[in-house]
């Protein structure tokens, strides 16, 4: 089972996507495998004009296809996710991400930017009919620090970002065990956050 780490920022490196970058890492140590797009490494003008037969953007979509699993990472600006984000996840499929999990993550200058990941994102991915779509994680610039010593997170995110980690890592366990109906009854809530 792989997960696709989905790099929503127009400007490399970002907030959002050190904090996908850490998301990943933490996987990775639970033993997942990932791989990672960076929207705005593929060509402006094949996106924009979505261009099916560009080989970058056919690569692309079929990393999501492949995926069991994305985490998906954006600013926000202006009380909404990227423009870039948006581009992308308007090639995929009517239903581009049935049986996927996903966890949504968001960076922003402050607090009041926090709903912008369930007014706005949240019902564009639930649109794409994925298995399940996890609690969000939102941070503010204050709460993600990057500097030469590495990427700081304030106490508040670790927590969630390892309740995320922790929910997307018993989502995909369960998955891989069964295949029936039975998955849909996982009250992702009840995960024990580890220490």
């Amino acid at each position: 089972m792989t997960i696709l780490l989905l790099a929503g920022s127009p400007s490399a490196p970002s907030r959002s996507s050190r904090l996908l970058n850490h998301v990943g890492e933490k996987l990775a140590l639970l033993g997942h495998r990932y791989s990672r797009i960076d929207v705005c490494d593929l060509p402006a003008e094949a996106l924009l004009h979505a261009d099916f037969g560009n080989a970058a953007i056919e690569a692309a979509l079929l990393q999501v296809a492949e995926a069991s699993a994305l985490v998906i990472a954006t600013p926000v600006y202006k009380a909404a996710y990227s423009g870039v984000l948006k581009a992308f996840l308007d090639l995929l499929p009517q239903f581009g991400l049935t049986g996927k999990l996903v966890l949504p993550l968001a960076t922003g200058g402050s607090q009041s930017h926090m709903l912008a990941l369930d007014y706005a994102l949240r019902p564009v991915l639930s649109s794409l009919n994925p298995r399940h779509v996890l609690p969000s994680i939102y941070a503010t610039e204050a709460q993600v620090v990057w500097n030469e010593g590495g990427l700081t997170l304030d106490a508040t995110i670790v927590e969630r970002v390892q309740e995320g980690v922790d929910q997307l890592s018993y989502g995909l366990r369960a998955l891989h065990r069964t295949a029936s109906n039975d998955f849909d009854d996982i009250h992702f809530s009840k995960v024990q956050v580890s220490n």
